[in-house]
């Protein structure tokens, strides 16, 4: 008897906040720049094969803010600003234009432009050079649909620098004009079944936190709630509401399929989602394996029935591989380690079905030209597979699934809701919500309909998931500030619209609680550590470098590995390196520590299991993982950059730093330190 195939469900999510502050205007660009170099180019990936089906999540928000680009100068702050000629910006304005065009993604967005690159290190711009500044950003974030496709864009990077007002006039027309195809092709595609298209509560909210705070404690007994919570179930039927209505208005058909924001499920939203219609939920295996009481993996690669809703469970690990880990690997090389990856599933598990969920659009600008070459590569590979087939979530819901009786309350990041509440910043910003709330419900004023339907947008928007993820210390951004003056401003303007006074705490800044450590400390003096896996002494590792990877987190999220902090130093005979964590909850067979040079492509190979390695090198791992790299390996080079691989037979744990690579000049002085 001929085996099924393994059944793969690639599953990508789309999202944006609502960046439109109380005068209706975005005050960030993300939705743009990401139009231009994600929503389309993922699609349109996919349907150069016919054999590959995927499911895409777009969010409520997003969609809404995509139709704005028909008027993108009343629209976007930033556009208003990036379309002036230089001279005609204040300081403040122009200060915060350069800073916008150079958070690009240095090695794989602007190096890879030789006048983006030049211009990329400078502090201070002639107003000719901030016009190439501007435009050289704008074509960096062009996918390579538009690369390939667009006349205009292709002229201009092949214009190279000496840009003026009309190219960038000319640019900006043909861009925004590309910007209202993106949610056609979706349409086109779903209707021909190349893809399912689901969407998400409308301002994409933590629902289960809405209905009931208790799921946070449910889901973390540890976690310490916000003080005086008041259910906001009212407020997560309306969120469904408006997301069907605006897909109805949309795609011509009603939605069949939810992806809950950040993943967020328990029993009652799931009961919201039967109750309106919705067919299918996807979310993370931590919520799986709680709701079993077992971690066995067999029981991952099946579709769930809870209560008449289908369920996918991502697995983590795969996921993983694709929005963090491949970033670093030739694409040729990650398809082969992914493909390797499912055959082993194949081989060991009975007509799998593997849901492998990332985000659609933040991992790609770390990828080499916007991820085309990994994704050719793996849709090549996997159309020439015949024991994997490809398959949407309104495929998968169409056939049986395997009865789930208990659903345990948790989200895609670890299984709880700790991203979202628990911090001190996450829990006064749900507390100026609910005190927002109760000062509503106390006003005595007549509230007309507008008033009424204007509060409840701002009430809406305020639950956006995306402020909670900034708060706190678990994620890193360098817009804090601006996400925290977004959030406040809802509830400001929710005062404004009733003629009260807004409350002082409403005009102090919540990310200014924030006093916790930096994630990178550089070291100061040189090292000269014993290498035999103990804390041997305080003063051993005193002046190392440290990078604490439970902090390296941003706009996306992962399975964080065991590997917590990582330490670092050198003398004159070695380079140092040394690991803690949770090493008691790894495996030591066939445990490995990989370091791979940048520059020459040398793999460093450590046994953990046997604690051997080259003759000039130390390996030691007891209490942490200590390793000394001898400064030979180097020969003459003085400037280098280290990875870090921790793998168990094929599979890969864990990659650090988890934000690159190390970098390292030995001919600078301690007074400099080293740099990541």
């Amino acid at each position: 008897m001929e085996t099924e195939p393994l059944r793969l469900s690639f599953f990508w999510h789309m999202h944006q906040p609502d960046y439109r502050g109380s005068c209706g205007v975005m005050r960030m660009p993300w939705v743009f720049m990401h139009a231009i170099k994600d929503y389309y180019e993922m699609p349109w990936l996919l349907s150069r094969y016919p054999n590959i089906k995927a499911t895409f999540n777009l969010t409520a928000t997003l969609m809404e803010q995509l139709d704005l680009y028909l008027d993108p100068l009343k629209n976007d702050y930033f556009l208003s600003l990036w379309i002036q000629h230089p001279s005609m910006l204040s300081d403040e304005e122009r200060t915060w234009v350069i800073k916008l065009c150079k958070s690009s993604q240095f090695d794989t967005m602007v190096r890879p432009i030789k006048r983006y690159a030049f211009l990329y290190t400078q502090h201070d711009y002639s107003d000719d050079e901030l016009t190439d500044l501007e435009t050289l950003f704008m074509l960096a974030w062009c996918g390579q649909y538009l690369r390939s496709e667009n006349t205009v864009v292709k002229e201009l990077l092949s214009q190279g620098e000496g840009f003026d007002q009309d190219d960038k006039e000319r640019l900006l027309q043909t861009l925004c004009e590309f910007v209202q195809t993106i949610i056609p092709l979706y349409a086109s595609l779903q209707e021909e079944g190349r893809i399912s298209v689901s969407t998400t509560p409308y301002f994409h909210p933590i629902l289960p936190l809405l209905i009931d705070m208790e799921n946070a404690a449910i889901a973390n007994t540890h976690t310490i709630l916000p003080q005086r919570t008041i259910p906001l179930a009212d407020d997560a039927h309306r969120h469904i509401m408006r997301s069907i209505a605006l897909y109805e208005e949309k795609f011509m058909r009603p939605p069949s399929g939810f992806w809950p924001a950040e993943g967020a499920v328990d029993p009652k939203s799931v009961a919201l989602y039967r109750q309106y219609g919705i067919e299918w939920i996807a979310t993370d295996e931590a919520i799986l394996f709680h709701s079993l009481g077992s971690e066995e993996r067999h029981h991952l690669y099946k579709s769930y029935d809870y209560q008449g809703i289908t369920i996918g469970f991502r697995d983590h690990t795969l996921s993983d591989l694709i929005g963090f880990t491949y970033r670093y690997k030739g694409a040729e090389d990650a398809a082969e380690h992914f493909l390797s990856s499912l055959k082993s599933i194949y081989e060991t598990q009975s007509e799998p079905t593997v849901f492998v969920i990332v985000d659609g659009e933040n991992a790609w600008e770390f990828y080499e030209n916007n991820g085309f070459d990994f994704f050719n590569a793996l849709y090549t590979r996997l159309e020439n597979t015949p024991w994997c087939s490809t398959a949407t979530m309104d495929e998968i819901a169409s056939q049986e699934q395997t009865p789930l009786t208990t659903l345990h309350p948790g989200s895609w990041i670890h299984g709880t809701f700790d991203t979202w509440s628990g911090h001190q910043q996450k829990n006064q910003a749900w507390e100026l919500i609910f005190q927002t709330k109760r000062d509503v419900e106390h006003f005595s004023g007549e509230i007309t309909e507008e008033v009424a339907r204007h509060i409840e947008d701002h009430f809406l928007a305020s639950e956006c998931s995306d402020w909670f993820w900034w708060y706190g210390d678990d994620h890193v951004t360098d817009y804090a500030s601006e996400f925290d003056t977004l959030f406040r401003a809802h509830l400001v303007a929710i005062y404004d619209l009733l003629g009260m006074a807004p409350p002082a705490s409403l005009f102090i800044p919540i990310v200014a609680l924030n006093t916790s450590a930096p994630f990178c400390v550089k070291p100061s003096s040189p090292l000269t550590p014993v290498i035999d896996g103990k804390y041997t002494s305080f003063f051993e590792w005193l002046g190392s470098g440290s990078m604490d990877e439970r902090k390296l987190y941003s706009t996306m999220d992962r399975l964080r590995g065991p590997i917590d902090t990582l330490y670092y130093g050198h003398d004159k005979r070695a380079i140092y390196a040394a690991f803690d964590g949770r090493l008691s909850q790894i495996l030591r067979q066939g445990l490995k520590l990989l370091v791979i040079v940048e520059e020459s492509g040398e793999r460093i190979e450590y046994d953990l299991e046997q604690l051997t390695c080259a003759e000039s090198d130390q390996v030691a791992m007891e209490e942490r993982i200590e390793i000394a790299i001898s400064r030979r390996r180097f020969g003459e080079m003085r400037r280098f950059h280290l990875r870090f691989e921790l793998i168990s037979g094929s599979e890969i744990l864990q990659t650090m730093p988890g934000n690159g690579a190390l970098s390292i000049d030995l001919n600078i002085h301690y007074a400099t330190n080293w740099f990541v």
